[in-house]
């Protein structure tokens, strides 16, 4: 299957240019390591054009009714689901994952929308007894004001609209940085909004510099709403940037989920639902599973189901018939792929599944499993993001939660077991913001989705997302 692949301009004030600069950036296909197309690269000048649009797009869209931003808002969703096989192809070419993975991830983002939408038309204030009867108490809640949102390559679209969908229905207008790797998927996502009437400056979209960008965008006055989901550090760095300017920030960092597979664990929905999660989007996942802390008593039976898993998926070229795992997104995570493993090797794991390369064009890495993995080892310290599912075995459950608990992340969380009393241990125990037992991650947009310690703070998902754009204003009228 061949698909085409277009240039993508920037979107400032509903209008589609190029740089004023007219600066582009190739787009590589990591299937083959060729360029696809080209992206716009902004500066300042561009930057200034789109905060102006920003503060102006807000101005009309925060005094715009929630019911007719709902409205808007559904036609974009309905757009984006009509074109599900157009953008699909896009993402495919430009980021790896399989093209079934891709149309998830588009007609996911429909949905998204569609639940922030109806979300938004039940933003509440409340009245609040007065102690003086000639008095009225008012809480209002009001849109934060314009959003600059920074996003990865890993899911250019999702994770793009988790953010957009939640500003939006709070009444807050929308500028993100997306991606130079992955621009065109976005560039779609947008466009679906520009072409369902949203009032022009409610959306933006640029693309350019990370570092430049994002140190002129946050200490911007326009601005006063910072998302961002990307490492650990890259978000410290920008954290610390929005409160030196007083700016709200919500932040999705990096995870290093554990999968806690009990004694009583049913092996092979274990081996099933962690498997499919661990190899999803070649691993590039920041709810991947990646921790394998399986009971000794049954972790020669699991070992043995995921490594036939793993060597039983198909890699290739995402648009090719039958591939369920694409390259990784760029030549850099190769190179991470194989120190991780080497490092793993070295400190006495065994490579019990892939372990390298596969073939010199396009950044292919065998599906991999390692067995018997020491605690000082890189992968079970450091987020690998990539096809590398480590296993080490626990004698108590509290030696796993132990374990679970030692690093500083606090994402994403799983566990298998068949005993009540187990789930409802590991449910209170688990330091994470989402815990996922006996199933795959289910990130729905209704259910919160973010993490706690140094995997950030706020969230994308549920009314708590929606909260996170609103400003709360005290409000007392006397009667005159």
């Amino acid at each position: 299957m061949t698909a085409s692949y277009p240039n993508t301009q920037l979107l400032i004030a509903n209008e589609w240019v190029d740089a004023a600069s007219g600066k582009t950036l190739d787009v590589i296909n990591p299937a083959t390591g060729q360029p696809i197309g080209k992206v716009a690269h902004a500066g300042k000048e561009d930057l200034d054009r789109a905060l102006a649009a920003a503060q102006k797009g807000f101005e009309a869209w925060r005094f715009t009714p929630a019911h007719e931003r709902a409205a808007l808002m559904r036609k974009a969703a309905g757009l984006v689901r009509e074109r599900a096989n157009e953008i699909a192809p896009l993402l495919t070419q430009e980021q790896g994952k399989p093209l079934a993975e891709a149309r998830i991830e588009v007609v996911a983002a429909a949905d998204i929308i569609e639940w922030f939408a109806d979300e938004g038309r039940r933003v509440y204030g409340r009245i609040v007894p007065s102690r003086n009867l000639a008095a009225q108490s008012l809480v209002i809640k009001e849109p934060v004001g314009p959003v600059a949102a920074f996003t990865p390559w890993n899911f250019p679209i999702n994770q793009v609209v988790r953010k957009l969908g939640a500003a939006l229905a709070a009444g807050c207008s929308f500028l993100v940085k997306a991606p130079e790797e992955t621009p065109a998927s976005p560039a779609a996502l947008i466009k679906a909004f520009v072409d369902a009437g949203v009032p022009a400056g409610v959306v933006g979209l640029v693309f350019g510099d990370p570092a430049e960008i994002s140190s002129y965008l946050i200490p911007h006055p326009v601005i006063r709403k910072i998302t961002f989901t990307g490492s650990t550090p890259v978000g410290k760095q920008l954290a610390a940037m929005a409160g030196q300017h007083m700016k709200r920030a919500t932040m999705e960092l990096g995870g290093h989920a554990p999968v806690i597979v009990a004694d009583d664990a049913d092996i092979a929905l274990a081996v099933k639902a962690a498997g499919a999660a661990k190899f999803r989007n070649a691993g590039q996942v920041c709810i991947s599973p990646t921790r394998f802390l399986v009971h000794n008593s049954i972790k020669a039976e699991f070992t043995a189901a995921l490594v036939k898993h793993a060597q039983g998926l198909k890699v290739g070229d995402g648009l090719a018939e039958g591939t369920s795992m694409g390259p990784l997104a760029n030549s850099r995570r190769l190179t991470a792929m194989a120190n991780v493993v080497q490092d793993a090797r070295a400190k006495g794991a065994k490579v019990v599944a892939g372990g390298e390369r596969i073939g010199s064009e396009g950044n292919f890495f065998a599906p991999t499993v390692l067995d018997d993995v020491p605690l000082d080892a890189s992968v079970f310290n450091d987020e690998p993001f990539g096809p590398v599912a480590a296993i080490r075995g626990f004698d108590t459950l509290e030696d796993a939660i132990a374990e679970a608990n030692r690093l500083p992340f606090g994402l994403s969380s799983y566990a298998y077991t068949r005993s009540i009393k187990n789930a409802h241990l590991l449910s209170q125990r688990i330091e994470a913001g989402m815990v996922w037992i006996n199933q795959p991650a289910t990130p729905t947009p209704e259910m919160p989705f973010g993490g706690v310690k140094d995997s950030g703070y706020g969230s994308e998902g549920g009314p708590e997302a929606i909260e996170a754009y609103l400003n709360t204003k005290s409000v007392t009228i006397m009667a005159a």
